[in-house]
């Protein structure tokens, strides 16, 4: 892999603020035959925030029992996007890899709803 320096836009504490990424904890994964790309339909309880869900292509890399019960890091705050026939509530973060994307974990557990800082 070619590693090179990209620029990025300076955004400032408040912006950053903006986002709302916090964990939550996998509560169920089923197929998703309409998606374009291999992926799950994935439900999350964020606690506080309550369950969402979303469409994710990390079919490559994980099965349903893999992912049931794993915590993730989320960005619960996007407006919903249509998503053929679903509807998806929060952006599960991660890191696309030639292998497939790469789920963002947590080092520890932390209460679901936990906002990242």
């Amino acid at each position: 892999m070619n590693v090179q320096t990209v620029s990025a836009e300076e955004i400032s504490w408040a912006d950053f603020e903006k986002v709302l990424i916090v964990a939550g904890t996998i509560t169920r994964v089923e197929a998703f035959p309409e998606a374009r790309k291999p992926a799950w339909k994935v439900w999350a309880d964020f606690g506080p925030y309550g369950e969402r869900k979303t469409s994710a292509q990390i079919a490559a890399l994980y099965t349903p029992e893999t992912l049931v019960g794993r915590q993730i890091v989320g960005v619960i705050n996007f407006p919903e996007k249509q998503i053929g026939p679903f509807r998806s509530q929060f952006l599960l973060t991660g890191f696309p890899t030639e292998q497939g994307v790469v789920i963002t974990s947590i080092e520890r557990p932390v209460p679901n709803g936990t906002r990242l800082a």
